[in-house]
């Protein structure tokens, strides 16, 4: 089976996303609830897929002072966890371990697929709400043929990463990651495939991205991630052809 390892962190300001304030209208408790809504997002469409979903959390030694709270990482992931599934018991939580991204990353890929003795592992960063059921299911049919399948994100970001073998993950998440992480397949012997590119959240232009392509969803009568679209609309957020991303007030 399938494992899909979402990267979540706790919905604290400043925790995700923190080029987002200075670069869009949105204020740092207003992004960690976007960044929340993306997470139950991902998190609802990994339930759906014939995948099982493990949320890799960052706990609180791995976060700077200022974001730690008498709070427990754990139980602010269950939470959103538990308003985007049906059933959280069939849901696995476990925090992240290593010192960097790319440690973090290589460590949850390689005990899954050494340790467990998983089919395949694939990681979401957590950057895009276009994460799907037949995505998944598509994405690990193309894991049967390729040890590495990634998803393309903006910038040379990647939203989705897949492995049936492992690579060199010492520097794994080196930007671009996408061509990081092709680099270090074709460095392995590894086959790699491509799915669909979606928009990816870092900055306010990328932000406006999907934005853009959750309204036009709407407009179209099409499947839009509901939580994240639900939190746009809250926002008043628009794009303007003028200004860019703004408020609709």
């Amino acid at each position: 089976m399938t494992v899909v390892a979402l990267l979540a962190h706790p919905p604290r300001p400043g925790v995700r996303f923190p080029e987002l304030p200075a670069t869009s209208p949105l204020n740092e408790g207003e992004v960690a609830e976007l960044a929340a809504a993306m997470d139950k997002d991902a998190m609802r469409a990994v339930e759906r897929s014939g995948a099982s979903l493990l949320v890799n959390y960052l706990p609180d030694d791995l976060l700077a002072e200022e974001h730690r709270t008498g709070v427990s990482p754990e139980a602010e992931v269950r939470a959103l966890a538990a308003d985007a599934v049906e059933d959280v018991g069939s849901v696995r939580f476990e925090p992240q371990v290593g010192s960097t991204p790319s440690a973090r990353v290589g460590n949850t890929v390689t005990h899954l697929l050494r340790d467990e003795e998983a089919g395949s592992v694939v990681v979401l960063p957590g950057n895009t709400p276009f994460i799907t059921r037949t995505g998944i299911d598509s994405s690990a049919m193309k894991l049967r043929s390729n040890e590495v399948v990634l998803g393309p994100g903006a910038g040379g970001s990647v939203y989705f990463a897949g492995f049936t073998d492992t690579v060199d993950f010492t520097d794994a998440m080196a930007p671009p990651v996408l061509n990081t992480l092709a680099e270090l397949a074709r460095g392995a012997g590894h086959d790699t495939e491509f799915i669909p590119t979606q928009p990816t959240v870092r900055t306010g232009d990328d932000l406006a991205s999907v934005v853009a392509e959750v309204r036009a969803r709407v407009a179209a009568g099409r499947v839009v991630p509901q939580f994240t679209a639900a939190l746009i609309e809250e926002f008043s957020l628009i794009v303007d052809g003028e200004e860019g991303l703004v408020r609709n007030d």
